[in-house]
């Protein structure tokens, strides 16, 4: 269930998709404070699925983020650290909230990459995907409706900026720690250019009914949509361009 492969016999090519929605070993057993059937996170174990397969990669892309919004402990050097979502109060300060948590999940899965002996392939990290819904989170009325256009000027975004920037630094480094490693891992930028592209999104099309609703209801409220994931084609068909160019490179 965590994995899907296409095979091109035409060109002896074979796409595999991992999923691992923080590249890092997670567990929902509890762990000190941490209750158990809350999502725990290592932020220091790289993914053991994702590690087992590395080595049979010529190229491999991350992408991640996302799921650092969802209700987790972080798990450092065996103890609780922070938390999203969650967090007693008689713990006192978290150490670590989710955006410095991403950090250190890709600090920790790219030092696995690029030290790992038996990987020859080259690492591209795809920074952090922008999202753009309006007047609320996904789950709280947020919207794209009506976004047909991409925008001139980016709208700026606290949490995306500070995702990406955390993602970015950890990057920067991992490759000055690796130093003749660094060779394998390389950076696709999507962040700040896609931001602009607001009119990418499924928004209220990603329901497959054909009486669904796109438009906005007399309360002025939204239709259930998607302003997170990108149609296809749409913009990220150039992602494509931009990874084979990076491969040629």
């Amino acid at each position: 269930r965590r994995m899907s492969k296409w095979i091109f016999n035409s060109t002896s090519t074979t796409i595999i998709r991992i999923w691992s929605a923080w590249l890092l070993h997670n567990s929902k057993e509890a762990v000190g404070i941490a209750p158990e059937g809350l999502n725990k996170v290592f932020l220091d174990v790289p993914d053991k699925t994702l590690m087992e397969f590395l080595p049979s990669f010529d190229v491999l892309v991350l992408s991640s983020g996302h799921w650092f919004v969802t209700p987790s402990a972080y798990i450092l050097n065996g103890k609780v650290v922070g938390g999203q979502g969650w967090w007693p109060l008689q713990a006192g300060k978290m150490q670590m909230n989710n955006i410095d948590a991403f950090g250190a999940s890709t600090e920790t899965f790219l030092t696995a990459v690029a030290t790992n002996p038996n990987f020859k392939g080259i690492a591209i990290l795809r920074t952090y995907s922008p999202d753009h819904y309006e007047r609320g989170a996904w789950n709280v009325g947020g919207s794209c409706t009506g976004k047909v256009n991409p925008l001139d000027k980016a709208v700026k975004d606290g949490f995306i900026d500070a995702m990406y920037g955390k993602q970015v630094a950890a990057f920067k480094k991992v490759v000055k720690n690796s130093r003749k490693q660094s060779s394998k891992l390389k950076l696709m930028s999507i962040t700040k250019p896609f931001a602009l592209r607001v009119d990418g999104h499924p928004g209220p099309y990603t329901n497959v009914d054909p009486n669904k609703k796109t438009q906005r209801g007399p309360d002025g409220r939204p239709p259930p949509q998607d302003c997170l994931h990108w149609c296809m084609p749409g913009p990220i068909d150039t992602w494509n361009e931009m990874l084979f160019e990076t491969i040629r490179r």
